[in-house]
């Protein structure tokens, strides 16, 4: 994937694959988060994190952003204190929000390197935990 590491948030997120990210948006999901935000429809579509400084959903800035940012890092995984708590993960919204997948994908983004993580894993690891089956010991599974 071209630009995978700038469209890669500084947590993991594969901003590419997020139903905001400006080339994937769709009308319905524009006018959904408009009216949630109280945003112009044309404010809704993300060029993602990076070029944002941050995530379109908060309302306030993105502390992770800013403290990898001020860290001079691209990744979190290359800071001193990772894992910290800015990646601990969180039932509230974990049906909607990726965040719980963050400290995974940063793992694999450390491993394979974000081209290759991008490229062959971030979509199925985005599909199995949206639309997999919880299975004790084994991860989601489709």
């Amino acid at each position: 994937m071209e630009n995978a590491r700038e469209l890669t948030a500084v947590c993991g997120l594969d901003c590419f694959n997020c139903p905001l990210f400006e080339t994937i948006i769709t009308e319905e999901t524009r006018q959904h988060f408009a009216k949630l935000l109280n945003r112009a429809p044309e404010e809704t579509s993300c060029k993602g994190c990076r070029a944002q400084k941050g995530c379109l959903l908060h309302m306030n800035d993105c502390a992770t952003y800013h403290c990898a940012t001020a860290k001079g890092v691209d990744f979190c995984f290359e800071c001193a204190d990772f894992p910290c708590q800015y990646l601990q993960p969180a039932k509230e919204g974990a049906d909607r929000f990726p965040h719980n997948y963050k400290l995974y994908n940063l793992c694999r983004i450390q491993k394979v390197g974000v081209e290759r993580w991008a490229d062959e894993e971030a979509t199925n690891i985005r599909n199995a935990y949206y639309n997999g089956k919880f299975v004790p010991g084994s991860g989601p599974v489709l």
